[in-house]
C-alpha cells in the first residue's frame, strides 16, 4: 500500500545514516540464520532502538527491521517480538509536540505545470538529439534533486552517485542512486544530455554564482531554484510507493544523497512540501514535513 500522505501529514524525521538500512538487513539476517530465540530476538531489537538518538529514531529503525524480516519470511512471532509499546508511545509523543512548531517551516506549493504528472510526462518524452531548453532543465533539477551547483559534476554511474555537493573534508563516496525515475539509463542519459549543452557554452550554468535567467524563469511559476530539489524528493517518495513514514523518510534521504555522516537535525533545514496532483486544488495538497541538508 503506498503512503498516505494525508493521514501522515507533518511528520518530522530525524535523519538516520544512510547505511543505517544495510546494517539492519544483517541483523534481520542473523536473527534467521542463527536461529535466534524470540527472547534474543527481542533483546537485541530494543538495544537497536536505544541505540538511536531518540525513541522516534529508535521507532524508525524497528519499522525497517520488521520489514526486513518480513521480506526474509519470518514468522508473525518473530515480527511481534520487535514491537515496543513504550517506545511507540514516546515516539508518537515526540511526532505530536513537533507538529506545534511545523508551520512555522518554510511551505512550498507548486503550479499544475510541476506536478509530478507533469514532470513525468515531460521527460519521458525529451529528445535528447536536439538542444535542451529552460523547462527541460528545470526537470531534470527535479527528476535527480540536483543543486545548480552540481549540474556539472554530478556523475551517474553503476557503483552509484559521485559529485554531489559535500563538505570539503568529505570523500566522495558514491551514494545509492533513487530518483522518480527509475530507470537509471535514462536519468544518466537525460543528465549527460543538460552537462553536454552546459559544457558547449550552448546551455548557461545555473550554478554560476550570481545567475538571474534561471531564477527569472522560476519565478514565472512562483518557484526558486532551492525548491526544486526538494519537490524531486517528495516525487521520489510517491513514485517508489513507500509504505510507511519511516521508509518515505530512507527515500527522500537517498534522494537528496543525505551524507550518512550526519546526525543533526536543525529546524531550520525542515521544510514542508505540500505535495498535490494535476488537478487538485491548493487546499486539498498534503503537507510533507521535510529534511534537507542541502541548498
Amino acid at each position: 500500500m503506498a503512503l498516505n500522505l494525508a493521514v501522515n501529514s507533518y511528520q518530522v524525521p530525524y535523519p538516520t545514516p544512510q547505511n543505517s538500512e544495510e546494517t539492519i538487513g544483517n541483523l534481520a539476517h542473523r536473527f534467521l540464520q542463527d536461529k535466534l530465540s524470540v527472547r534474543d530476538i527481542r533483546a537485541e531489537a530494543y538495544a537497536l532502538a536505544l541505540s538511536a538518538i531518540n525513541a522516534n529514531a529508535g521507532s524508525s529503525q524497528l519499522s525497517r527491521l520488521r520489514k526486513e524480516l518480513r521480506n526474509l519470511g519470518a514468522s508473525s512471532k518473530i515480527i511481534e517480538a520487535t514491537k515496543f509499546p513504550d517506545i511507540t508511545k514516546e515516539a508518537n509523543e515526540i511526532q505530536q509536540n513537533r507538529r506545534k512548531i511545523v508551520e512555522a517551516f518554510e511551505r512550498i506549493d507548486y503550479p499544475d505545470h510541476f506536478t509530478l504528472e507533469s514532470v513525468k510526462e515531460r521527460f519521458d518524452g525529451y529528445d535528447i538529439s536536439t538542444l535542451p531548453d529552460l523547462q527541460a532543465l528545470t526537470d531534470i533539477i527535479i527528476m535527480l534533486c540536483i543543486c545548480p551547483a552540481e549540474l556539472k559534476t554530478l556523475r551517474i554511474t553503476d557503483t552509484g552517485v559521485t559529485g554531489y555537493a559535500k563538505n570539503p573534508s568529505q570523500p566522495d563516496i558514491p551514494r545509492k542512486f533513487r530518483s522518480m525515475e527509475k530507470n537509471q539509463e535514462h536519468a544518466r542519459e537525460l543528465l549527460t544530455w543538460i552537462q553536454n549543452a552546459i559544457s558547449s557554452s550552448r546551455m548557461g550554468d545555473p550554478g554560476k554564482p550570481g545567475v538571474k535567467w534561471f531564477n527569472r524563469f522560476l519565478k514565472n511559476y512562483n518557484l526558486i531554484p532551492k525548491y526544486l530539489r526538494k519537490i524531486g524528493a517528495i516525487y521520489g517518495v510517491v513514485v517508489h510507493g513507500a509504505e510507511n513514514m519511516a521508509y518515505a523518510y530512507t527515500i527522500a534521504g537517498e534522494c537528496l544523497r543525505h551524507s550518512s555522516n550526519n546526525h543533526t537535525s536543525p529546524v531550520q533545514n525542515y521544510v514542508v512540501v505540500n505535495y498535490r496532483r494535476r488537478g487538485q486544488k491548493p487546499e486539498e495538497a498534503r503537507p510533507f514535513c521535510l529534511y534537507d541538508n542541502g541548498n
